[in-house]
């Protein structure tokens, strides 16, 4: 049985060794590999014109922060699903190199540079909070000492989303970095699992105030053609972490009236796999399936739409990890992350 067969084979959450080595491959030969580098980088002086790997020393692999932040992630999160794989010293050793109070220290100072107050906000703050929350999750004396290195570069990011939520007057309604819906589900599974009340609470009431209200999502509309999260799913992903399922239930309804009928909702073909933009497309057949998943998990047992969309969520994984091979950097940089996030169901624990 080949590794595809394995990963669909398998119930929701478990993941067969031989592919969690798969995905842990692509991570650690991205997580040191300083380029190509895609650089979010503002200059105030001469002095700011550095490469990457002295800018931000520990997040400055896999072509951009943001994906090198959720590669170490990736890492964190198979090694301590296989902590007895031969990948898993491999991991750790990545993780050792990286999260270094000195390296973590310098991300600290980059982040809170002149003109960088919206430096990777949402989606790369959101994923250093899911970093982190692996971290204080994993019962490992390596991960203690990583998650307290990274308690600075993690207050960093909660303080600038509590400074930046009460401002923001409306959600990001788009499939890319930018979205709020999906920042958000990543940010409140950290704020519960660390207790943080605070941020957990403006989280519920920006949640709640943004799309509580919202109806006829046009998922028929979607995708763009380089989005690589659902404008329309990722919300509802988020909104079942809120409520309860008959409120859900409810919800969802005027929110995707008809969903449970449609038949449109089909995984997305990438023309060219070396092109960053269009590769986005392998990656929205992923978080779709995950998002799917999510949504048939916060409805009701007997809720009938169920059944659409597990064969809906079936279909877009299929799809998704297959596109999952490192063929192409533009891809291989990222995608095992998503694949991780989906195949492991962190999403739903």
């Amino acid at each position: 049985m080949n590794w595809l067969a394995l990963v669909l084979t398998a119930h929701l959450g478990q993941v067969d060794e031989a592919v969690a080595a798969r995905f842990a491959k692509l991570a650690l030969a991205c997580v040191h590999r300083e380029y190509p580098n895609k650089l979010a980088h503002v200059l105030s002086s001469p002095a700011d014109a550095k490469v990457p790997s002295k800018l931000t020393p520990a997040f400055y692999g896999c072509y951009d922060w943001h994906s090198s932040v959720h590669g170490h992630w990736l890492l964190a999160r198979l090694a301590r699903t296989f902590p007895g794989a031969p990948f898993a010293a491999d991991a750790k050793r990545a993780l050792d190199k990286s999260l270094t109070a000195k390296n973590l220290a310098a991300e600290v100072a980059y982040v809170e540079g002149k003109g960088r107050v919206s430096f990777e906000r949402p989606y790369g703050l959101a994923w250093l909070l899911q970093l982190s929350l692996e971290l204080r999750e994993w019962d490992d004396p390596d991960a203690k000492r990583w998650a307290k290195a990274l308690e600075p570069l993690e207050a960093v990011a909660v303080k600038r989303l509590m400074e930046w939520l009460p401002k923001l007057s409306r959600p990001i309604r788009v499939g890319e970095h930018d979205q709020t819906a999906f920042a958000f589900g990543l940010a409140l599974d950290w704020a519960r699992g660390a207790g943080h009340r605070e941020l957990e609470a403006l989280l519920t009431e920006r949640a709640q105030t943004y799309y509580s209200n919202d109806v006829s999502c046009p998922l028929a509309y979607e995708p763009g053609g380089q989005d690589f999260l659902s404008p329309c799913l990722a919300e509802a992903d988020l909104m079942r972490r809120l409520l309860p399922k008959p409120r859900f239930a409810a919800w969802l309804s005027t929110f995707l009236p008809g969903f449970g009928d449609s038949k449109s909702l089909e995984p997305e073909r990438v023309t060219d796999r070396s092109d960053p933009k269009l590769a986005h497309l392998d990656g929205l057949n992923l978080s779709r399936a995950w998002m799917l998943e999510g949504i048939r998990a916060g409805l009701p047992d007997d809720d009938a739409r169920r059944a659409m969309i597990e064969t809906a969520a079936q279909t877009h994984r299929a799809a998704g990890l297959e596109a999952v091979t490192g063929e192409h950097y533009e891809g291989g940089h990222w995608l095992g992350s998503f694949a991780t996030y989906l195949v492991t169901a962190r999403g739903l624990r």
